[in-house]
């Protein structure tokens, strides 16, 4: 053996070792490697409606109430308490404030929306709108982790490692399980981590939520000193005595998620740049998603990475758009947050449609809770866990559907309630699993990321 230090060691596998957020992410053993290769696509538990997740999480909570959950009611109280009945959440002695916003019937189908949605608005036909969604917790760290991984009391795995660990990955290429621009803080690395899973299900995490999606990349991604026919040899001096321990020890799943990630950080070196390369895009899809164009710049790159990651195969993908915590201000910041959304979401499930992907990509649009119709003071909102909007589109659901619906203020979910739960149950089943047997043994007992709760909701589904 040649000698080898361990500054070159690093080097030689680029950010398969030099980046732990690589390690484990996604992988394809050498040929001559014993190992099953965790992330080769794997057989649904029955026919699948969606091949893949793009999940859009609003992180702050948007107000269902400005946005698509019409409550004419408010208006007609404007100024006074709930009262008894509907004292939810705290919201027994404010005062009940109307939408400043205008909301008309949209499409074929008549879905009301805000006048916030100019260009989604447009998509309304195929939009699968859930009126009725509640979570356990109005904090934004419980909520937000509970969103992605089902439990914010204990760490569990995230969704998309779930949906990894069950189906497997379409491009050995790639990562399988693709977060752009995650939440630095709110459970951080928790809500795209593998928990207990192998860690070859964690998320691969492209850049962080304080950077610009113009600049965003992947870390370590590009070896400065070695030709790539040396670092072959290096990394299969290193893949070498991988195995030989892996084989000394009964399981780890550390050893196996690091011979996984040096494979696949050796290949990402060239898939990956031209996966996060716009530039070849043609001027009129730039338009299309806003990019170039002040406030939809940075949210339009990444529904159009979004869309680049679906075409190659990538099973989960996840955006973030933040502040949407809107106690004050409500009126400008709200239409400020929709004005560098819509745009982008609009262009993203047209492209999907055009390149017929919307059927079988299924995309969620959510935040990790709602926010009060009652208020302590004008022009702001404060937390409601109680009942809040989502909404779905593609994938197997029903498009231009309301589902379920709140109290008649908006404040609690009443008919068919649609639990984070529901969310996941009802997800796993699209992409043909079922959740009750999607199970990994751990600490002596079999889990799944809806525990022991969740139903598949069938009204949803086309």
């Amino acid at each position: 053996m040649f000698p080898i230090t361990r500054r070159q060691l690093l080097q030689s596998v680029s950010c398969g070792f030099g980046y732990m957020a690589f390690a484990g992410l996604a992988h394809q053993a050498a040929a001559k490697d014993d190992f099953e290769n965790p992330l080769a696509p794997k057989p649904s538990h029955f026919p699948a409606k969606a091949k893949r997740v793009i999940l859009l999480c609003m992180q702050g909570g948007p107000s269902h109430v400005d946005l698509f959950d019409y409550r004419p009611e408010l208006k007609a109280f404007a100024g006074k308490s709930p009262g008894e009945s509907s004292g939810l959440n705290g919201q027994k002695g404010r005062k009940l404030q109307p939408s400043p916003f205008e909301f008309k019937p949209q499409g074929k189908s008549g879905l009301m929306m805000s006048s916030l949605w100019p260009h989604l608005s447009q998509h309304a036909d195929d939009l699968c709108m859930i009126n009725s969604a509640y979570t356990d917790v109005p904090n934004h760290p419980q909520a937000i982790i509970q969103l992605h991984t089902g439990n914010f009391q204990f760490v569990r795995p995230s969704m998309g490692s779930w949906v990894l660990y069950g189906l497997g990955s379409d491009n050995q290429d790639l990562p399988g399980f693709v977060t752009i621009k995650p939440l630095d803080r709110l459970g951080g690395a928790q809500n795209y981590g593998s928990g207990f899973l192998p860690a070859v299900y964690q998320g691969t995490r492209i850049g962080s939520s304080s950077d610009s999606a113009k600049g965003v990349k992947f870390g370590n991604i590009k070896n400065e000193e070695f030709s790539e026919p040396l670092q072959r040899k290096q990394i299969d001096l290193v893949q070498a005595m991988n195995r030989r321990l892996a084989q000394r020890q009964e399981a780890n799943t550390e050893i196996e998620g690091i011979i996984e990630s040096y494979e696949l950080a050796f290949r990402m070196q060239s898939a990956v740049p031209r996966l996060l390369d716009i530039a070849g895009e043609s001027q009129s899809t730039f338009k299309k998603y806003g990019i170039g164009e002040g406030s939809t710049d940075d949210f339009g790159r990444q529904c159009l990475m979004a869309r680049r990651c679906a075409e190659a195969g990538v099973r989960f993908i996840e955006l973030t758009h933040q502040g949407w915590d809107q106690h004050n201000n409500l009126k400008s910041k709200l239409t400020a947050n929709t004005k560098a959304t819509d745009q982008p979401i609009a262009a993203l499930l047209s492209d999907l449609k055009e390149r017929d992907m919307l059927k079988d990509t299924l995309v969620i649009w959510s935040g990790e809770f709602g926010r009060t119709p009652a208020v302590k003071q004008d022009d702001g909102r404060d937390h409601n866990a109680t009942g809040f909007s989502m909404w779905m589109a593609g994938g197997g659901v029903k498009g231009g559907y309301k589902h379920g619906s709140t109290d008649e203020f908006g404040i609690a979910a009443v008919e068919d309630k649609f639990h984070i739960h529901d969310l996941h149950a009802t997800t796993l089943h699209l992409l043909g699993l079922d959740h009750t047997k999607l199970t990994f043994k751990y600490a002596g007992r079999d889990f799944r990321l809806t525990d022991v709760y969740g139903n598949v909701v069938d009204k949803i589904i086309a």
